[in-house]
């Protein structure tokens, strides 16, 4: 039903050493000469990690379906069943970034395995469709930017409330918000209050367990290979699948999880899309080194005086989504500005955004939400996350990506992965 990969220890450290040379294969679209896909040619897909999520994006409009990767064959077996005859099932995404034939590789892997699975896909000559968040940290972050850039290839992350669809919680979609925003009407600078009142408690206890007593890897999950370049811990099942994100070493919890949902927008409504905040501040309890735990309260300021506050325990239910000298926007669009709903027609609309992953991909155009910008979006997710672990205010260098006089918080901005897994 499916063809696996079986490797030993032996193979699987033969195999990472020669990744380089296997990345080489010529892809399909760059067999035209030009790296481009003829607008004629039928685009074709990959799916690597095919567990709740992968298997909900099994088929889109836009591309065949043509290979399908994870490391629990039970996983495996129903992505196949679902996908029908002619696709191929692996266990080794390398494997998948062999073959000619592939032009988009979708990343629903946890989030310890996104930023190694992209590298290798821009490598391998690949576009590529990313599951929240980008990236684990900040500096894996960069070397997706970089990578992406250098081979030239189409990045989506999936994210999508800036440009479609029901903002979270707040009952409209982002463009009338953008609108009013480019208008001068609330003034600046500007604070963006996220709370459960807008939904952002959905996930905020997603924690992990403490003490978890070491069990028997179940025979159909190659379990090393699922944590892959995390640091080793013994098996239990609350570490893998759906609960994985209650850890910081594969992810960080329901900020980790939601967090780019609710903050994207959020960036693209400030205009912050090419910076990230200068100070960073979390009310938390103390947090355990393997186990996330809840938060209360996080700021994030930027330098013009912007902020964002995620208030976790909804303390303020009153607070307005955005507040500025001008002026307050609630949920739903009430606001405080007179006459705001008769003048929100005549308003100019925001720039024209791509927003068709495709299109993109077949007239090599930068997507709406790329790697550039989600960079940006996942750093506000793991600055949170630094200051929730550390417990303190951080300051920030948007600009050298780097905290100023906290190497400790620096240590967490490039955290080692384990052998034989590196960038």
């Amino acid at each position: 039903m499916c063809e696996s990969t079986k490797i030993t220890r032996r193979d699987f450290v033969k195999k990472t050493v020669a990744a380089a040379a296997a990345l080489t294969i010529v892809p399909r679209a760059v067999l035209g000469g030009q790296g481009f896909t003829a607008p004629s040619d039928e685009l074709t897909n990959a799916v690597i990690g095919v567990g709740g999520m992968g298997r909900g994006h099994l088929r889109y409009e836009g591309a065949r379906l043509l290979a399908v990767c994870d490391v629990d064959r039970h996983h495996l077996a129903q992505a196949l069943e679902m996908a029908g005859p002619g696709v191929k099932g692996y266990t080794d995404f390398r494997e998948v970034l062999e073959r000619p034939d592939i032009d988009i590789v979708h990343i629903p892997t946890p989030p310890q395995w996104h930023a190694l699975i992209s590298i290798a896909a821009a490598e391998a000559g690949k576009d590529i469709w990313c599951e929240k968040p980008m990236t684990r940290t900040i500096g894996e972050g960069q070397k997706v930017v970089d990578a992406v850039r250098r081979n030239g290839r189409i990045f989506r992350i999936n994210t999508w409330f800036r440009f479609r669809s029901i903002y979270y919680g707040f009952g409209t979609p982002v463009k009338p918000i953008k609108k009013v925003v480019e208008s001068g009407l609330l003034g600046w600078p500007l604070t963006a209050t996220v709370s459960g009142v807008t939904g952002f408690n959905w996930k905020f206890y997603w924690s992990g367990k403490t003490f978890l007593p070491p069990q028997v890897v179940p025979r159909e999950l190659d379990y090393d290979m699922w944590l892959g370049p995390a640091p080793y811990k013994p098996y239990h099942p609350h570490r893998v699948h759906g609960t994985f994100r209650g850890y910081w070493d594969y992810d960080g919890g329901g900020l980790g999880d939601m967090g780019m949902h609710y903050l994207d927008p959020v960036q693209y409504l400030l205009d912050k899309d090419h910076t990230s905040p200068v100070r960073i501040e979390a009310d938390c309890p103390q947090q355990h080194p393997d186990a996330c735990t809840s938060w209360r309260r996080i700021e994030l300021t930027y330098e013009d005086g912007c902020r964002i506050v995620l208030d976790g325990e909804n303390r303020d239910k009153r607070a307005p989504f955005l507040q500025g000298p001008g002026g307050s926007l609630y949920r739903g669009m009430r606001s405080d500005i007179p006459g705001l709903e008769k003048k929100l027609p005549s308003l100019p609309d925001p720039v024209p955004q791509m927003t068709d992953f495709h299109r993109a991909v077949r007239t090599r155009t930068k997507f709406a939400l790329n790697e550039q910008n989600a960079h940006r979006s996942c750093t506000l997710v793991n600055l949170a996350k630094i200051a929730v672990r550390l417990g303190r205010p951080l300051k920030f260098d948007p600009e050298k990506q780097r905290f100023l006089g906290d190497q400790e918080a620096n240590r967490l901005i490039h955290q080692p992965m384990r052998a034989p897994w590196h960038m």
